[in-house]
């Protein structure tokens, strides 16, 4: 609402929340009014007709400027037109890459029944007795009495105790409904109970008494009920970027699942199959979740860099310290039915698609900081803004290293367990292949990780503090607006 008209009383700038700009002294300032023009700071309201009544309202109500904590501001066409000069040519090359690369599913092979690589099926326990282990275990070897090793205590417990005789039925595949018996030692990691349900291995050229065995137990209920659980929270707590999010993540499974892993099994290079498929999946989740906006490129472009040195650094590194990527037995399984896969590019793979997941959050969070310290001091330049920003990536670099550092310390914990069984020195327990893999893999990690916050702090702060407010979004300079006004005036 205006006020009845009034006598201006004269005065340089007659701005007043609501009402009283003096039509021969509207506030020039690029923040202000400009009387029979509206609000030309770019960032009030502008109805683009202004108020010619001689008070130069806009839209009821003068402030020029606004406090925003939504989506960042536009930026200037000029700047947009720079972003998409580097990013289109990024995101074709990994379309490119993509229709190059596509796999035409998994290379069949001839089973080997060796651990994953056997056929399975579903199983249901009908029934439980206990029984002598005695009776069971008759055609061992008999204990000599022996416990000081550990076959010599499998061997007297083999005939000691009472053992548990599982009826199991099959109930899925080919024999649906056949029946057969596990014998479930008393010293056994894994006890079984009537009803649960067990996943079993088939060897069909085996004798047909033992052509099924368990090898393991059925968990895809807790791990449902697990995932529905994790995706409620999500929804609840993040709404409908949480929604977004779990769009991505299953967008990022499927490329994981349908080009990543049978590309490589292929022959593809792992390395070159890893940027394209990484760099699709960071394309996916970041625009899915933040939205197209110059915020969200510039975390690509972070990203990206920072995936470029993760990728040199790992390649130096295992080369110079002779890291096979082969250390295990589902490396040496691989490496066994596909001989061509370079192990070693495998290990390379792993080390850029583990480290992708963290690098969008930090980047993401430094390109954010520096938005906000801009739209909550439009005044500070890139250097102002750098400083401000990287105080607080300063302080996501010391959680997220730790981080790192002991998600995969507590991965290789079992591992670790063995050498300090084996009163090994921590030299001799570093130099070791297994654990050198995992500081390989830690550190270059890591590395990229911290050197992602000043890149992307630099980035983003070049970019916002280049989209001054001389500029408006559609590219047309602000001063000559405002001149322009001026010169209605004097006319």
């Amino acid at each position: 609402m205006t006020s009845p008209q009034q006598t201006p009383e004269p005065h340089g700038h007659g701005h007043e929340p609501g009402h009283g700009h003096e039509p021969d002294h509207g506030h020039d300032s690029g923040r202000g009014h400009d009387s029979g023009r509206g609000n030309d700071s770019g960032r009030g309201h502008d109805s683009g007709r202004g108020n010619d009544s001689g008070r130069g309202h806009d839209s009821g109500h003068g402030h020029g400027h606004s406090h925003s904590h939504g989506p960042a501001a536009p930026v200037s066409r000029h700047l947009r037109k720079v972003i998409a000069a580097v990013l289109i040519p990024f995101a074709t090359a990994v379309v490119v890459g993509l229709a190059i690369l596509w796999p035409g599913g998994t290379p069949a092979h001839e089973r080997t029944g060796v651990g994953f690589d056997r056929q399975t099926e579903q199983g249901t326990v009908v029934s439980v007795e206990q029984v002598d282990c005695k009776d069971v275990n008759a055609a061992q070897v008999p204990p000599t009495g022996d416990t000081s090793t550990p076959e010599g205590r499998e061997a007297v417990n083999a005939q000691q105790g009472q053992c548990e005789k599982a009826t199991i039925e099959v109930t899925s595949g080919a024999e649906k409904g056949r029946t057969f018996t596990e014998i479930v030692q008393p010293d056994a990691p894994r006890q079984l109970h009537e009803g649960q349900g067990v996943v079993v291995a088939y060897a069909p050229d085996a004798p047909r008494d033992l052509q099924y065995s368990v090898t393991d137990v059925n968990r895809k209920v807790p791990l449902t009920v697990l995932a529905g659980l994790f995706a409620l929270v999500v929804v609840l707590v993040g709404r409908m970027k949480g929604v977004m999010a779990l769009i991505s993540l299953a967008a990022s499974f499927l490329v994981l699942t349908l080009f990543i892993l049978p590309a490589i099994l292929e022959g593809s290079n792992p390395l070159v199959v890893a940027v394209v498929g990484s760099s699709a999946i960071m394309l996916i989740a970041l625009y899915m979740c933040h939205g197209l906006s110059a915020r969200t490129s510039v975390a690509v472009l972070g990203t990206l860099i920072s995936l470029m040195l993760i990728g040199l650094l790992g390649s130096l590194f295992i080369d110079w310290a002779s890291l096979s990527g082969n250390t295990d037995d589902n490396t040496g399984l691989i490496h066994g039915l596909y001989p061509d896969i370079d192990m070693s590019g495998l290990l390379l793979a792993g080390i850029i698609i583990g480290s992708l997941g963290v690098l969008d959050d930090v980047t993401v969070t430094q390109t954010s900081a520096v938005w906000e310290l801009h739209q909550a001091d439009p005044g500070m330049g890139p250097r102002a803004l750098y400083r401000a920003a990287i105080r607080i990536g300063r302080d996501h670099i010391a959680s997220v290293v730790n981080t790192l550092v002991l998600a995969y310390a507590g991965a290789a914990l079992p591992l670790l367990l063995l050498f300090s069984i084996a009163q090994s020195s921590m030299g001799t327990v570093a130099n070791s292949e297994l654990v050198a893999e995992e500081i390989v893999r830690t550190l270059v990690g890591s590395i990229g990780l911290v050197a992602s916050v000043p890149v992307t702090t630099v980035l983003a702060a070049l970019v916002v503090s280049a989209d001054r407010p001389g500029s408006d979004a559609g590219g047309k300079p602000r001063a000559a607006a405002v001149r322009g006004g001026r010169r209605r005036r004097a006319k």
